[in-house]
């Protein structure tokens, strides 16, 4: 809890108090994020909720500080850019008032019900013809050992467990050049204006059992600003061997001028040869995998990317 003489009339409180990481999502104006693992009593988690509940305006021109890359650098901003954060457990913020006596507490006004934006996705089935999608599965099967762990670009721990391969030309081209034939007809069911693809991303991932992907965006930093669209292409072999895997893409809402996560959601299956799309600002999880064998050969395979406007 603050000290006596803290501007900030609030207490920060850990729930429940123990030795577990928190998972914070910084949120910044501009549409940026930033994901950093701390532990429940981190200085730098005291003082980010600090700075958020100030009402005095004396934290506008503080200098906050955040690790990235693992500590390898360093990401510095004035406290009057932090607009929101998601932790993960629950941090509850306890108001600390105190009232003269004899004074009669303030009558608080009901707030406006916050306005949902539910978010949109296009699903297309049987993509590839039955003879690409064989060939596809045959192709990553032989390639088990070029497989790597991926990683996340903040270098968080424990928020992305699969494993990827960059580079497979051979189908590379066979994706994206089946990408821009049906893009058009993509932007017109999500009622987006038809806009000229500058790159279309392409990577190979896997996940088997006790995989997953937890809550994250795929446009909040400089260097993927320009994504517009996300789509995950599913393929397996059957009979499917594992299940979970589900894509939940979640409702939005706004809060300061900045678009934020609702509690409200959309879950997608995973269903072979097909292909889903969707806004890449949109907020979105992969549910865990069960996959009793955990064989590689029965893993939820996607090719997923990013197209850039």
């Amino acid at each position: 809890s603050p000290p006596p003489s803290s501007p900030f009339p609030h207490s920060v409180l850990p729930m429940p108090p123990s030795p577990q990481d928190v998972d914070v999502t910084v949120l910044l104006t501009g549409g940026h994020q930033y994901h950093l693992v701390l532990s429940p009593d981190a200085p730098l988690l005291v003082q980010l909720f600090e700075v958020m509940l100030d009402q005095t305006g004396q934290a506008a021109e503080q200098l906050l500080q955040l690790p990235l890359d693992r500590g390898r650098s360093m990401l510095c901003f004035r406290g009057d850019r932090l607009v929101g954060l998601v932790t993960d457990p629950p941090i509850v913020i306890q108001p600390q008032v105190m009232q003269p006596q004899g004074e009669q507490p303030p009558v608080i006004q009901p707030q406006a019900p916050v306005e949902v934006l539910p978010s949109e996705f296009v699903q297309l089935d049987q993509f590839l013809t039955a003879a690409e999608h064989q060939q596809l599965l045959e192709y990553v099967l032989d390639r088990e050992s070029e497989f790597v762990s991926t990683t996340t670009s903040t270098g968080a721990a424990n928020y992305r467990k699969s494993v990827v391969l960059h580079y497979f030309p051979e189908f590379t081209a066979l994706i994206t050049d089946r990408i821009q034939t049906v893009l058009p007809n993509v932007l017109s069911k999500l009622n987006l204006p038809p806009f000229e693809a500058s790159q279309i991303e392409a990577q190979l991932t896997g996940h088997n059992d006790g995989n997953y992907y937890k809550i994250h965006n795929d446009n909040g930093s400089p260097e993927t600003a320009t994504r517009e669209l996300t789509y995950v292409y599913y393929f397996h072999q059957e009979p499917k061997a594992y299940s979970g895997g589900e894509l939940i893409i979640y409702d939005s809402q706004i809060e300061n001028n900045y678009y934020v996560q609702a509690k409200s959601y959309h879950t997608v299956e995973p269903r072979n040869n097909s292909i889903v799309f969707f806004l890449s600002r949109y907020m979105h999880e992969v549910l865990p995998v069960r996959c009793p064998s955990r064989a590689f050969a029965d893993s939820r395979f996607t090719i997923n990317g990013w197209v850039r406007r």
